[in-house]
């Protein structure tokens, strides 16, 4: 017997419409180079529908790859919708990347047209006689950069300014609605196309209160990059909630992001650790308590942080797990009610996990090799998979596409975990991270929490190096903080007792800084590189 509910599509435009008209008077601040850029969503939405016409203008085809090489801001908020809105694709370019792996990606996806702040212009613009598919690169001026004098380069305000107002609306929901690209440690980065079907269910997702929980009393500042996995979703997710919006621009820097969130009481605040390592120290200079809620991901989120965050502003950092892939929220660390009532320190253990399964997600741990899942004891380590109907089940014209999925169709994520009997997943590494010694395990990750609770250390890094007897040892890769000083054998006594003693590492390498991908995250193959010729001792 078939369900006699419509067949309503889900899909982007639906989401835009409801924000159109219920939340126009809310408020979106940019900031750019020439200072800050005030507009409500109800302005935002004619912008919105006007790009969409002008998109036709262009005379993209139905189905074009659209890129947008920008930072954050209500410009880059309108492509969000109107690409997508118009049945084509929105494809965010990580302005971070190498050089060679944009060319790759903007060649890979065959974009059309590059959508591009001003200010980004000059990192793009020598890349063009590579591009081989680009056809028009329109620019958005954000107050600083030269434009060259070309056809190919027009300014987006005159396009909006000549374009009719579109009727945004796709049939299907299963069409392509974005895509981004993998962050390529290994190889070339690979494609992960999102639906419009995915990018509502996951939407709806980030509303729920038991995982980000965004709401239409919230001001939304989306540190992370819009060009990182969409945001982590916050864009369309705020977006349908109707709430109102403050992007940071070009100014990624402790105190901006701090004086943003006090000036214009920010309630809900997203990025990686390394970004609010560096606003706990703004915390002194500047009032934060108007946030209600802080999720970081991207990379394992110290326990220290997120406590520091709890006793200078009141609120904890609400770690959240999820992959490019998974699109990206797959898990969130927020406290049950069973164990709520407990003390401080067990509840600090628990949001330094990445939470349990959003409702939509599943996830396993599989014995590594086989598809043999492994119990939720808390104990058993084994590789974390997924599956939902916000998972990627392939990437985009890409023959690696079976090194990444199981027979049984769930996404590997590379990620080596164990999961509590209620469900607490606790990562353990990346299955290229661990470090092996003697044939057990040592996890980096739980040696750089440890190491970055030292109050002298403003980031640590932990890689394998090898060693005669034990195969590898971890060697620590410690940045001290600034106006202090700190030796070898100071940080290794202050592990001891905080983890097994053959987990202590045998060395510490003094460093600047932690080297760090084009997402944010530590890059340990830079470490790997750098540390090539480095050896443990043979005791």
């Amino acid at each position: 017997m078939d369900g006699l509910m419509q067949d309503y599509p889900l899909t982007v435009p639906m989401m835009f419409r409801r924000a159109e008209r219920l939340f126009g008077a809310k408020k979106i601040v940019s900031a750019t180079h020439s200072g800050l850029e005030r507009t409500t969503l109800s302005a935002w939405a004619e912008r919105v529908r006007r790009l969409g016409g002008a998109l036709e203008d262009l005379g993209l085809s139905s189905d074009a790859r659209v890129g947008t090489f920008a930072w954050n801001s209500a410009r880059h908020l309108e492509c969000y919708f109107a690409v997508p809105g118009t049945g084509r694709v929105l494809h965010t370019l990580n302005v971070r990347l190498f050089a060679d792996q944009l060319v790759y990606i903007a060649n890979h996806a065959q974009d059309e047209v590059i959508f591009v702040d001003r200010s980004l212009l000059a990192l793009l613009w020598p890349l063009m006689p590579e591009l081989k598919s680009v056809r028009h690169v329109v620019v958005m001026d954000d107050g600083a950069g030269e434009i060259p004098d070309d056809p190919r380069v027009l300014d987006y305000e005159e396009l909006l300014a000549g374009a009719e107002p579109a009727d945004l609306r796709v049939a299907d929901e299963d069409r392509a609605a974005a895509m981004c690209y993998t962050s390529g440690t290994t190889g070339h980065p690979k494609g992960v196309v999102y639906s419009h079907r995915s990018t509502v269910l996951h939407s709806m997702c980030a509303l729920m209160v038991d995982s980000l929980g965004i709401s239409e009393s919230d001001v939304v500042l989306p540190v992370v990059p819009m060009f990182h996995a969409n945001a982590w979703g916050l864009a369309h997710a705020g977006v349908f909630a109707g709430s109102s919006f403050v992007f940071p621009g070009p100014d990624l820097s402790p105190a901006a992001i701090a004086r943003l969130i006090e000036q214009e009481r920010v309630t809900f605040a997203a990025g990686v650790p390394t970004i609010w390592m560096g606003v706990l120290a703004e915390a002194d200079h500047h009032d934060l308590t108007s946030l209600r809620c802080i999720p970081c991901g991207g990379s394992a989120v110290p326990k220290a942080l997120s406590e520091g965050f709890r006793e200078k502003v009141g609120v904890p950092l609400l770690q959240a797990w999820g992959m490019t892939e998974t699109h990206p929220i797959a898990s969130v660390a927020r406290v049950s009610s069973e164990r709520a009532g407990r003390g401080e320190e067990e509840l600090a253990e628990v949001r330094a996990t990445q939470g349990i399964m959003v409702p939509g997600i599943e996830l396993r741990i599989v014995e590594p090799g086989t598809e043999e899942e492994l119990p939720w004891d808390g104990r058993s380590r084994g590789e974390l998979q997924a599956v939902g109907p916000w998972v990627a089940r392939d990437y985009y014209d890409d023959p690696r596409s079976g090194e990444s999925f199981t027979s049984d169709g769930w996404l590997r994520t590379g990620d080596v975990a164990t999961i509590s009997p209620d469900g607490y997943i606790h990562l353990v590494d990346r299955t290229k991270d661990l470090i092996k010694s003697g044939g057990e395990w040592i996890s980096s990750v739980a040696l750089e929490n440890e190491l970055m609770a030292h109050p002298k250390v403003a980031e640590a890094a932990v890689i394998a190096v090898p060693h005669e007897r034990w195969q590898e040892r971890p060697l620590a890769c410690v940045v001290v903080k600034a106006g202090e000083t700190l030796t070898r054998e100071e940080v290794l006594s202050f592990l001891d007792g905080r983890v097994a003693k053959w987990w202590i590492p045998d060395d510490v390498a003094f460093i600047d800084e932690v080297p760090k991908t084009s997402t944010g995250k530590f890059s340990k193959k830079e470490l790997r590189d750098r540390f090539a010729g480095h050896r443990a001792g043979s005791d």
